[in-house]
C-alpha cells in the first residue's frame, strides 16, 4: 500500500519528473501523472534523474483528471499551489493522503481548481520576491512532512 499519492499535473520538465519518481521509490508513495505530458517518459533526462530507481516504479499515466479519479480514490485530496490558503505543515496528514501539483510554468489549471473546490490548498511559504520553487523540491517537501507526521512508520 502506498504510503501517500503524488499527482503530476501536466508535468514539463524530464529531469523533475525523474526526481519525482525517485522519491516516490524512497518513500513508498505512488506516482500519477495527468497528460498532457511535456516530454516522452522515456527520454533520457528522466531515467538520469530517475537512475535505476525508476525500474522500480509503476507510474501510472491518464489521459485528464476524471479517468485518475475513476482509477483511484485516495482519501484526501491535498491541492499546492503558490496560491494556496494555509502553508503545508499547517494540516495533520494521514497514510492515503494525495497531493496534486501542477506544471512547472503553468501551475494548477481552473480545470483541477474547480474539480477538487472543496479540497484544502496548501502552500509551501517563501519569501516576497520568490515565484516558485522547483517542482521536484516542492514535492519532497510535502511527503517529508506528510511522513514525518506518521513517524516515518511505512519506511
Amino acid at each position: 500500500m502506498p504510503t501517500f499519492g503524488i499527482v503530476l499535473f501536466n508535468p514539463e520538465i524530464p529531469p523533475n519528473t525523474g526526481n519525482i519518481m525517485r522519491l516516490c521509490v524512497n518513500t513508498g508513495c505512488s506516482l500519477h501523472i495527468i497528460k498532457p505530458i511535456g516530454f516522452e517518459i522515456n527520454e533520457k533526462a528522466v531515467r538520469r534523474a530517475g537512475m535505476d530507481y525508476i525500474k522500480e516504479i509503476k507510474t501510472s499515466i491518464y489521459d485528464n483528471i476524471d479517468d485518475f479519479l475513476i482509477a483511484n480514490n485516495f482519501s484526501r485530496y491535498f491541492l499546492v499551489s503558490k496560491y494556496g490558503e494555509k502553508s503545508y505543515e499547517k494540516y495533520k496528514y494521514k497514510i492515503g493522503d494525495c497531493f496534486i501539483f501542477g506544471s512547472e510554468s503553468k501551475g494548477l489549471s481552473n480545470e483541477i481548481l474547480k474539480k477538487f473546490e472543496n479540497s484544502p490548498r496548501i502552500f509551501i511559504p517563501m519569501t516576497k520576491k520568490s515565484r516558485s520553487l522547483n517542482l521536484a523540491n516542492a514535492v519532497s517537501v510535502c511527503i517529508y512532512e506528510a511522513l514525518r507526521q506518521n513517524k516515518f512508520q511505512f519506511l
